[in-house]
Formats: structure tokens, sequence, C-alpha cells
């Protein structure tokens, strides 16, 4: 755990997962930000998601993305699913 920890700090430093870097993520400050509600949380990822590919995230928005990936999991870890969008 701790060598991922060390991975990911240094995708950090050097601008890897930051907005505008080669893999950005939680552009939206994460599921924690919104509270986790339980079950809204992958409806959530979804919905950005698709703003990203449709131009509609307004700040967050990464350039013109054409394809997104979402992970979720439920529970204690028996509800998996992951969905891959395109933009049309």
């Amino acid at each position: 755990m701790a060598c991922r920890k060390r991975e990911f700090r240094r995708h950090q430093h050097d601008g890897t997962v930051l907005p505008g870097g080669r893999l950005s993520v939680s552009l939206s400050g994460g599921l924690k930000s919104k509270g986790h509600p339980v079950g809204a949380t992958g409806v959530s990822q979804h919905v950005l998601a698709a703003m990203q590919l449709s131009c509609t995230v307004g700040a967050m928005q990464l350039g013109s993305a054409r394809r997104s990936v979402v992970h979720n999991m439920g529970g204690p870890a028996v509800a998996n699913y992951v969905s891959v969008l395109d933009a049309v």
C-alpha cells in the first residue's frame, strides 16, 4: 500500500492526475465531497462522465474528451460494475 501512495504522490507532483494531466481524476472533488450518498454516487459518476463527453461540465471540462470510464463498487465489493461511455 505504501508503494501505491508514493506512486500516486509522484503522479500528483508531476501533474499526471491533476486537471489537464494525462490521467485527470476526481475533477469534481470525488464522491466524499458530495457526502457519499449510497446509491446516488454511481449516478453522479455517470452524469459527470456524460457531461464531460458532451462538453457541458463548465470549469471542469477536459478539452474534448471522447471516452470515459466509470467504476463503482457497492457493499462489501459484491456489486461491481464498469461502464465505458463514448461521445456521439
